[in-house]
């Protein structure tokens, strides 16, 4: 079973305005709010963020909750956004996630990729 990080050891962050967006649309779809971040490769930069609502927490997870929403990201995955925050952040551009990952030596004008 997987535990879920306590604040002191996260390895990931999920910020409370990134939880509170969780929770409205799993509320809205009628799932739990489980967000699950992982790292595939492509995109413009080597490697692209994908955001999906999980139905449940896998075995290989590292798990972290914020405000009752909790992130779940794989243990391949982690390896590349290992102290990362993931935000929601609205603009005049448009609404997304957003990860803030001090890991990644470059990005994409989207936001949506990065590479090493």
């Amino acid at each position: 079973m997987t535990q879920i990080t306590q604040a002191a050891d996260q390895e990931i962050f999920l910020t409370p305005n990134a939880a509170k967006r969780v929770a409205a649309i799993a509320e809205k779809q009628k799932k739990p709010a489980i967000l699950r971040l992982a790292v595939d490769g492509g995109g413009c930069s080597g490697f692209q963020y994908r955001f999906d609502l999980a139905e449940k927490i896998e075995s290989d997870d590292i798990a972290v909750e914020e405000s009752g929403v909790t992130l779940v990201v794989d243990d391949i995955s982690l390896d590349l956004v290992r102290g990362s925050a993931v935000d929601f952040v609205e603009s005049l551009g448009g609404s997304a996630f957003q990860v803030t990952n001090p890991n990644a030596a470059s990005g994409c004008g989207c936001g949506s990729s990065f590479s090493i």
